[in-house]
């Protein structure tokens, strides 16, 4: 596959990273084309971190890692939606999702 078609618009892509058994929306991250190279590589999410400017893994302090069940491109291949099953709690907060804040 041609990884290139998701970096046109820039050097990162929103990935929605979703849990696989039930729907759930985990997470928002972001990724360059060599973290989702790594993820395609290794089968569990890297992404990039825009605040410390590096490459992170999933998990990789806390073990609650994320391993890929499915990566498809949305329409305008512009952002990913990456099924997952996940290890412990998505979030570094210790919630599940980090879609926690109810506005409305």
């Amino acid at each position: 596959m041609e990884l290139e078609k998701f970096f046109k618009k820039g050097e990162l892509i929103p990935a929605v990273i979703q849990e696989n058994s039930t729907g759930e929306v985990l997470m928002l991250a972001y990724m360059n084309k060599e973290s989702l190279e790594k993820t395609l590589e290794t089968g569990y999410t890297w992404f990039f971190s825009r605040s410390r400017q590096k490459l992170w893994n999933k998990g990789e302090t806390s073990g609650h890692v994320q391993k890929v069940v499915s990566i498809c491109g949305d329409c305008d291949d512009d952002t990913l939606l990456i099924k997952v099953e996940q290890t412990g709690p998505a979030c570094h907060t210790g919630s599940k999702s980090c879609f926690f804040n109810k506005i409305k």
